[in-house]
């Protein structure tokens, strides 16, 4: 079996079963033998293949030793199996630490975290010790449940023990950031950390500055890792790319891809989606394509980017198109690719391909739907009329369909297509579900839908009711990038030191379009009248 080393995984596995076909000396098929045949299947991701390799082990070893089972769990959660795997573990005779360590890790892996802490805890009742394996489980579990109470705890108990592994400085960067600690992260990054930090120290601390919104800072340390002499990688440029998205800047997008170019990074998955998303979220669709076209390897995630983007650009059919050839390439859809296609859908008003798609996630993919596809549904009906339709939709999902964000959406739709006696029943039932989220944009929509209605005592009533309980909507911003500068603007803002020229425009393009016959439409908000009394 000497081509697994090799990176030979097919070709190792058809060695295998030629052997088994030709078998002349026994026990040709050894420990070592069976490890390296498991590993191979691990690796190509069969499941047939690898439910007739644990069958074969059963038949060849009816009392595995462990080292074996644990490589068929760790094969089966490499196939997305969880459950098989736990069930593996649940019925070996005999565990070890590595026993434990492999379905806790797996269970991590595929996002039960819950339930890997759990077994955590069963693991130390058994008398296990945790080691640095279990720790950085742990911390990948923190980190996904933004968890800092249970990171914390891990920590300390790292102190207690002395225990010391490589890597354990971003894994411990990177839990702080997650669970809204930036501040705990930048302490270990500053003093904790030896003077020559590694790469995967610095793109923690870069990471962490990007999911907690904080960009420049993000940039600032980029700049500071290049001083060093610190050459970033496909997970430096990955993580900062973000950064480009939330403040608008293509100069910035262009450089990084420039960088990706000159150390021959482009062609990464990971570097191209994060270089998709990110042109295509500062406005640049064109280019957007041109890197996920010339991407040599795509997975789900690249794909379900690129589809978003042509949702977020309206451009319905190309996504449509796009997920054909996903599906056709043999990469399986999740259930964030059919928010993306489902999203593309609504934004392009293509409701009856929609609504197939959503029919398909059970019938033929087996995913359930979550609330954020009831929603996709609600909002793609009511956009284009269907108003009660999408209402009879969501009443019948039952419990599945109590949820601010899906009403919410239906209200939308009834104030955007006049359905004013709905829109109140709904406004009504959103408001007794919010009473403890304080949400002030559903008691905007429902005074925008009185005041439609000329019913101004109850336009005043919703706003004295906004007022008494400390209500205010959040202020929308919009921005543009010229000549490298980022320019943001809110409602009435007079911030902006060309503010004066700006308005000067403004009000001439205003006078050409009404010389032009343009007619505006006087419609009542409340987002105008509530900024007037301020």
């Amino acid at each position: 079996m000497m081509l697994l080393p090799n990176n030979c995984p097919v070709e190792a596995i058809d060695v295998f079963v030629q052997a088994l076909e030709s078998e002349e000396e026994e026990g040709f098929c050894d420990d070592v033998t069976l490890l390296s045949v498991i590993t191979a299947v691990s690796q190509v991701q069969q499941i047939k293949l690898a439910e007739q390799l644990h069958a074969f082990v059963l038949k060849s070893l009816p009392a595995s030793l462990i080292i074996i089972l644990n490589a068929i769990m760790v094969m089966y959660s490499r196939c997305n199996l969880i459950n098989t795997s736990f069930k593996v573990f649940d019925k070996m005779l005999e565990r070890d630490a590595v026993s434990w360590n492999t379905i806790i890790s797996a269970f991590v892996q595929n996002g039960f975290n819950e339930e890997a802490l759990m077994l955590v805890c069963e693991m130390q009742k058994q008398k296990f010790l945790i080691d640095s394996v279990t720790v950085t489980a742990l911390f990948s579990a923190a980190s996904n449940l933004r968890n800092m109470y249970i990171g914390r705890q891990t920590h300390a108990y790292l102190i207690r023990r002395g225990i010391q592994f490589e890597g354990m400085e971003s894994y411990l960067i990177d839990m702080y950031a997650k669970s809204g600690s930036i501040r705990t992260s930048e302490l270990l990054f500053e003093h904790n950390c030896p003077s020559n930090k590694d790469q995967a120290t610095w793109n923690a601390m870069i990471a962490g500055y990007t999911q907690n919104g904080l960009n420049e800072k993000a940039i600032l340390l980029l700049n500071e890792m290049l001083v060093q002499k610190v050459l970033p990688n496909a997970v430096t440029l990955a993580s900062i790319l973000p950064a480009c998205s939330s403040m608008g800047s293509m100069g910035f997008a262009r450089q990084i891809h420039g960088f990706s170019i000159r150390h021959f990074l482009e062609k990464n998955v990971y570097v191209g989606t994060a270089l998709t998303d990110s042109y295509s979220k500062c406005g640049a669709i064109s280019y957007a394509e041109n890197v996920f076209v010339r991407m040599p390897e795509k997975n789900s995630v690249s794909y379900t980017t690129m589809i978003m983007c042509y949702g977020q650009h309206g451009m319905g059919k190309r996504a449509l198109t796009l997920y054909d050839s996903m599906l056709r390439s043999g990469i399986k859809p999740d259930a964030i690719t059919f928010v993306a296609i489902l999203s593309a859908c609504n934004y392009s008003g293509l409701v009856d391909e929609g609504l197939q798609i959503f029919e398909s996630m059970e019938k033929v993919h087996k995913i359930k739907p979550s609330i954020e596809h009831y929603c996709c549904v609600a909002d793609m009906l009511g956009r284009v009329g269907r108003v009660i339709e999408a209402y009879e939709f969501v009443k019948g999902l039952g419990e599945d369909g109590n949820s601010m964000e899906i009403w919410g959406s239906i209200l939308g739709s009834c104030k955007n297509h006049g359905h004013f006696e709905l829109g109140k029943v709904v406004a009504k039932k959103l408001l007794n579900m919010g009473r403890e989220k304080r949400m002030a944009g559903y008691h905007v929509l429902l005074s925008n839908i009185y005041a439609e209605e000329g019913e101004w005592e109850n336009v005043d009533r919703v706003r004295k009711q906004m007022k008494e309980n400390g209500l205010q909507k959040e202020t929308g911003c919009s921005w543009v990038e010229i000549a490298g500068f980022v320019n943001c603007f809110v409602s009435r803002d007079e911030k902006h030191p060309q503010s004066d020229e700006i308005c000067y425009m403004l009000d001439k393009l205003t006078m050409d379009m009404k010389d032009a016959g343009y007619k505006p439409l006087y419609g009542l908000n409340l987002n105008m009248i509530l900024d007037s009394n301020e």
